[in-house]
Formats: structure tokens, C-alpha cells, sequence
């Protein structure tokens, strides 16, 4: 009975420490990352170079990187953190441009041999099946980040592009000249879109 008594306080002793230190050393976040990682679409795809749609909202506030790196977020998300930011637009790349039409998984079934790799690279849990059976994508939930590609031994998925309709077309962005003033009294005009 002593024992449980015993073992009774230094649990509620622990909890009570467990508890003050989560006060006192609690550490605040920065707020504008928060709103930054809450615009990012949290594909953790790594396009944008950084492994995780936190770090490059980190990077991003901090200066170290351009607003134009979040490929499947596109023009959209980019508009919107330099608004945040109080950053002027930049134009996205080639690669950026290509990556948001929107495409799709497609797994071939008679390829497939189940090895589950595909899932677990999947960050959106878009792939639906169990080991050593075949699998299938979800076309509601895919993302079209293009991780499960490499991660497939037997090579049995593809992207399949989305043709445009009428609910995924979307006006151009309209190109907008600015001039920018260097030091030294020069004018630039910069031409974005």
C-alpha cells in the first residue's frame, strides 16, 4: 500500500513540474508566419525548395525567399502573400505555370504490386489500398504534387493533365508596368503580370 501511495505523489509531484514548465517556458510563434503557413496550400511537396510549407512561410517572412515558389498554390497564393507581405508581385516560372494545370494521379491497377510506397509518399492521403493489393487515387483529395511518381518501383503511376472547363478556367492576370527608382536617380520599368 506504501508503494502505490508512494508512486501516487511522485506522479501528481511530476505532473505539477510537467505542468509549471509548459507555463514558464512556453515559447510564442510569430503571428505573420502563422497567417503566411495558413495561406500555403500544406502539400509538404518540397517544390518550393524547402521541405515543408512551414519553412518556407519562415523563409519567406524572414526575406530569404520570393513569394513565388509555392508552384501548386500558384498565382493565387502568391497574389495573396505579397498583399500580406506588402511585397510587389512577381511574375511565377515556367515550371510554376506548367505545375498549375491541374493534373492528376492515375494509377495503372494491372501494374500495381502493392508495395504501399505510393501512400506513404502521398502527403494528403490521397491513395487508397493495402499491401500487396492494388491501389487507386481518390480523385477528389489528389493535389496533382506529383510525390508518389518516383516513389513507385514498378513506374505504373502517371499524371494525367485536367482538361480546362469551364469551372477550372480563369481569367490572365493582366501585366501591369511599374517603374522602380534606382540610388542613383535612374528609372527602371519593370514589366509584371
Amino acid at each position: 500500500m506504501i508503494g502505490i501511495v508512494v508512486m501516487g505523489m511522485l506522479a501528481l509531484a511530476f505532473g505539477l513540474l510537467l505542468g509549471y514548465s509548459a507555463i514558464r517556458f512556453k515559447v510564442e510563434g510569430n503571428p505573420v508566419v502563422e497567417r503566411v503557413n495558413a495561406i500555403l496550400p500544406q502539400m509538404q511537396c518540397g517544390k518550393c525548395g524547402y521541405p515543408r510549407c512551414r519553412s518556407y512561410a519562415e523563409a519567406v517572412v524572414a526575406g530569404e525567399a520570393e513569394v513565388n515558389l509555392c508552384t501548386p498554390g500558384g498565382e493565387t497564393s502568391m497574389l495573396i502573400l505579397a498583399e500580406l507581405l506588402d511585397r510587389p508581385p512577381v511574375a511565377l516560372g515556367e515550371m510554376a505555370e506548367a505545375h498549375h494545370q491541374k493534373s492528376l494521379a492515375v494509377i495503372n491497377e494491372n501494374q500495381c504490386v502493392g508495395c504501399t510506397l505510393c501512400i506513404q509518399a502521398c502527403p494528403v492521403d490521397a491513395i487508397l489500398g493495402a499491401a500487396k493489393y492494388m491501389h487507386t487515387v481518390i480523385a477528389s483529395e489528389c493535389t496533382g504534387c506529383e510525390l508518389c511518381v518516383p516513389a513507385c518501383p514498378v513506374h505504373c503511376i502517371l499524371m494525367q493533365h485536367i482538361p480546362q472547363a469551364t469551372t477550372t478556367w480563369k481569367w490572365p492576370y493582366p501585366e501591369v508596368k511599374r517603374k522602380v527608382k534606382l540610388k542613383l536617380g535612374e528609372t527602371l520599368l519593370i514589366k509584371s503580370t
